[in-house]
C-alpha cells in the first residue's frame, strides 16, 4: 500500500536566508569547515548484521589514517556543540567508536557511537544532509510533540541527536504479542495519540521503522510511549493518507489492537485530549511558533502539485476554506494549526476506525 502513498523520492530543500535567522536565534546554526560529504569520503566498508544476523542495511565505514584524524575531531567537537556548549576540555575522553552508513532511505544517514573513555558510557548521533523541510519537522517536533529533541545544521549538514527505543517494526514482531491486555489497552491510547499528533502538523510516513516504541517502568507495570524518529517528510507528499499512519501496513497490528481493545467513545476521548493537549502547546510555544510559521510561508517545501492535491483533500476532509485557500505548505500549516484550535472537540471516528 505505501508505494502508492510515497510518490517518488523527496528532494533536498535548501535552508533560506529567514529560516537560518531564525535557527540561529535559537541557537541551532552552527559552524563548520567539514560536513556531511567529506564523511562520504570512506575508502570501504563492511556490512553491519542486527542481533538475528541479517543485514541491518547499514555498513561500517573506515578512511584512511589522515581523513580519519581529522573526521574524528570534527565528531567529537560537534558531540560537543549539540550536548553542551562546545567547550573543548572533554574532547580527548571521547572516543569515535563506529561510523556507520545507512544505504537505506531517503537521508542516507551517518550513525556515530560515541564512548567517554573514563567511564564505557556511549551514545549515539547522526549525521545527515541539510534539508528545509527536515529542520521544519525537527522544530515542529520540538515545540507541539511531549518531547524535546536537539539537532544543529547549517547549509550543508544536519546533525541529530539519537532517540532511544524500540523500532516499530521490531516491536511490532517481537513485544506485541507477548504484551499483556492491558498493556495493549494503554498502547492502543497512545497510538491514537500518536496516529492524531502527526496528522495536525503533516508529519508523515510514519511507517512502523520510522517510529519508536518506549517501554517506561511506572511502580508495578510498564507503559508505552510512542516517539517519532524520522523527520523526512514533514509537509512534502501530496496524499493527505501519507500523514495518517493508520494507512501503511506494517502498522495494521497495531490498528487491530485498536479495534480490540478500545471502544468509539474511547477513541474519540483520546483524540479530543490530544488535540487539546497540541492546542494548549501551540498556545504556549508563543512567537517562536508563529514565527517558524511566517517563513515557512514563503519557503517552497513541496512540489506544486503536492502542494494542490493536499490542500484539496484537507479541504474535502474538514470543509475548512483556509486549506483550500492555501498557497504554500506553511500557510497548509496554518489553516491546520487555527483548525485544530478552533476544531479540537470536533471529532469524527471514520478517518481512523
Amino acid at each position: 500500500m505505501e508505494e502508492k502513498l510515497i510518490s517518488k523520492k523527496k528532494p533536498f530543500y535548501p535552508i533560506s536566508d529567514n529560516l537560518k535567522h531564525f535557527l540561529k536565534k535559537y541557537d541551532r546554526w552552527m559552524e563548520s569547515n567539514i560536513g556531511y560529504d567529506d564523511l562520504l569520503r570512506f575508502t570501504g566498508s563492511v556490512t553491519v548484521f542486527d542481533k538475528n544476523d541479517k543485514d541491518s542495511l547499514w555498513v561500517s565505514v573506515y578512511y584512511s589514517d589522515t581523513e580519519r584524524k581529522e573526521i574524528d575531531s570534527f565528531l567529537k567537537t560537534l558531540y560537543t556543540l549539540l550536548h553542551s556548549d562546545g567547550n573543548s576540555s572533554s574532547i580527548p575522553d571521547l572516543n569515535i567508536d563506529a561510523i556507520d552508513y545507512c544505504t537505506f532511505g531517503n537521508s542516507k544517514p551517518f550513525r556515530i557511537k560515541i564512548r567517554n573513555i573514563l567511564n564505557d558510557n556511549f551514545t549515539y548521533f547522526y549525521v545527515k544532509k541539510a534539508d528545509a523541510s527536515r529542520v521544519y519537522g525537527l522544530e515542529f517536533e520540538h515545540m507541539l510533540s511531549p518531547y524535546n529533541i536537539n539537532f544543529l545544521t547549517n547549509n550543508t549538514t544536519l546533525i541529530e541527536e539519537h532517540i532511544a527505543g524500540i523500532p516499530g517494526d521490531v516491536f511490532i514482531k517481537e513485544f506485541l504479542p507477548k504484551c499483556t491486555a492491558a498493556e495493549k489497552a494503554q498502547i492502543a491510547k497512545e497510538y491514537v495519540k500518536f496516529i492524531e499528533r502527526c496528522m495536525i502538523r503533516l508529519l508523515g510516513d510514519m511507517r512502523a521503522y520510522n517510529y519508536v516504541v518506549i517501554p517506561i517502568h511506572d511502580f508495578d507495570h510498564v507503559i508505552y510511549k510512542i516517539r517519532a524518529i524520522d523527520f523526512d517528510q514533514q509537509s512534502f507528499e501530496g496524499r493527505f493518507s501519507v500523514y495518517r499512519p493508520q494507512f501503511f501496513k506494517e502498522n495494521f497490528p497495531l490498528m487491530t489492537v485498536i479495534r480490540e481493545k478500545l471502544s468509539h467513545d474511547s477513541i474519540c476521548q483520546y483524540k479530543i485530549e490530544e488535540r487539546s493537549t497540541v492546542s494548549r502547546r501551540l498556545i504556549n510555544s508563543g512567537n517562536r511558533i508563529e514565527y517558524l510559521i511566517e517563513i515557512m510561508k514563503g519557503d517552497v517545501l513541496s512540489l506544486e502539485e503536492n502542494l494542490e492535491r493536499l490542500k484539496n483533500e484537507i479541504y474535502i476532509f474538514t470543509k475548512d476554506a483556509a486549506f483550500k485557500e492555501s498557497k504554500s505548505m506553511g500557510d497548509l500549516m496554518q489553516a491546520a494549526f487555527d483548525y485544530t484550535r478552533r476544531n479540537y472537540e470536533n471529532v469524527s471516528l471514520r478517518d481512523l476506525l
